[in-house]
């Protein structure tokens, strides 16, 4: 059937769930970002436990944190600006290659058995540096993979593999860290980095559809001013900041599966996982059923559900109704991660879309990476469970001023039609 249109006529039929999947670029680029976030999710589980194992110091948590956000915040802009001008393939390459460089740092780090923890944040730096110019230059190269009519199906691919490479990488990495220890869990995330280089090899180059102009920093800003002009893009990428800044968990679940569960390494890669199922769960769902109608409700709703999910977690002590509070977690945080993702793209030329993506993705980073080290330093203050409910208290409290600061992104019904998608 055809979806009726409210002006009249009948709206174009969607296009199937796994459209994009019949481009074999696309297809080669999804498997290689799949790998790579497998990896990455199974050495946060080891690097999260064995820094605290060592240390047994919630603000040393906090630092593995810092030490990915500093290089990210001051790579990120230059790197949206590269993938404006060149092409972004082999950004990709270039950034997967420096992750690939951490993982073998990580490795050595476990393999010598050293109690200086230096090595790891040092491995933090360059996992920050790849991610500086991996996350912007993957956002924008997405829409150069595929024709705009299958662009919902590839974000609702994307963000499907994304969220099964992190259900299943905490989930493997705690079971490897528990059966044979780090090195292991370094030893396989170091050998999928490197398949994920060779299979970005294979991809067709990808360019910017329009030239970028100069390399100049007013250049390298116009990404930033973009955003600040259009208050829709600037609403929906901000709230998200604020949003995990105050309510991320991840940098303490490793304390509360040691000294509040007692779950071990294996209760860890559960706890990292739940959040992942739930948002896999909902990727599904969107893939099947987008989201086409009341889109700004939809936002902000997923962020409220994160954050009374987040004060669930922070007061409970039983481990499944822990599991459950970080399965709503995940999965209010896709809903509103979905809608962000194409409100974003969708409103941006291909020409700045890099460099967009780059603003987009340095609000994401410090929300992340940021966040992490917001939540060691306030758990090492305040005390654990009262850092994590007051962090769910204030994402609730960004919620209700956002929904009256931003009131065209309240209202909003549909996603923007988009423009500058390029097939290549």
């Amino acid at each position: 059937m055809t979806e009726s249109d409210p002006a009249g006529g009948t709206a174009p039929p969607r296009p199937p769930p796994l459209a994009a999947l019949r481009h074999r670029h696309f297809t080669i680029y999804a498997f290689a970002r799949l790998c790579a976030t497998l990896a990455w999710q199974m050495l946060a589980v080891a690097v999260g436990w064995q820094v605290y194992e060592i240390t047994r110091n919630p603000l040393h948590l906090g630092y593995v944190g810092l030490a990915q956000f500093l290089p990210f915040v001051l790579l990120v802009l230059p790197a949206g600006q590269l993938a404006d001008r060149i092409d972004r393939r082999l950004v990709l390459v270039g950034a997967y290659a420096v992750d690939a460089v951490a993982a073998a740092l990580l490795l050595w780090f476990s393999v010598s058995g050293m109690r200086e923890v230096w090595p790891v944040f040092a491995a933090m730096v360059l996992f920050g540096a790849g991610r500086a110019f991996w996350m912007p230059t993957g956002q924008a190269m997405t829409p150069n993979l595929v024709p705009p009519e299958a662009f919902p199906s590839a974000v609702a691919i994307n963000s499907t593999l994304f969220e099964i490479a992190v259900v299943a990488g905490p989930a493997l990495g705690g079971f490897v860290l528990y059966l044979t220890g780090p090195s292991v869990v370094y030893g396989t995330a170091f050998a999928l980095l490197v398949l994920v280089v060779l299979l970005m090899i294979t991809v067709r180059p990808a360019r910017a559809q329009r030239g970028s102009g100069s390399s100049r920093l007013s250049d390298a800003l116009e990404g930033l001013r973009f955003v600040m002009r259009r208050r829709t893009v600037l609403g929906a990428i901000s709230l998200d900041l604020f949003a995990v800044l105050f309510g991320g968990v991840t940098a303490v679940l490793p304390i509360y599966a040691s000294d509040v569960l007692h779950v071990g390494p294996a209760g860890l890669g559960a706890l990292r996982t739940a959040p992942a199922v739930g948002a896999a769960l909902m990727a599904a769902v969107l893939a099947v059923f987008p989201i086409t109608r009341h889109v700004g409700r939809w936002m902000f709703g997923g962020v409220a559900v994160y954050g009374v999910a987040t004060i669930v977690f922070g007061v409970s002590g039983i481990f499944w109704l822990s599991l459950l509070a970080l399965f709503a977690v995940g999965a209010g945080d896709m809903v509103s991660v979905y809608v962000r993702h194409l409100l974003v793209q969708l409103e941006t030329p291909d020409s700045i879309r890099g460099r967009v993506s780059a603003v987009s993705a340095m609000f994401i980073g410090a929300s992340n990476e940021l966040g992490e080290f917001e939540s060691g330093v306030a758990a090492r203050w305040l005390g654990l469970v009262p850092s994590v409910v007051l962090g769910g208290l204030a994402t609730l409290g960004v919620v209700a001023a956002y929904m009256r600061r931003f009131p065209e992104l309240r209202t909003m019904d549909r996603f923007p039609k988009g423009d500058g998608h390029a097939s290549g």
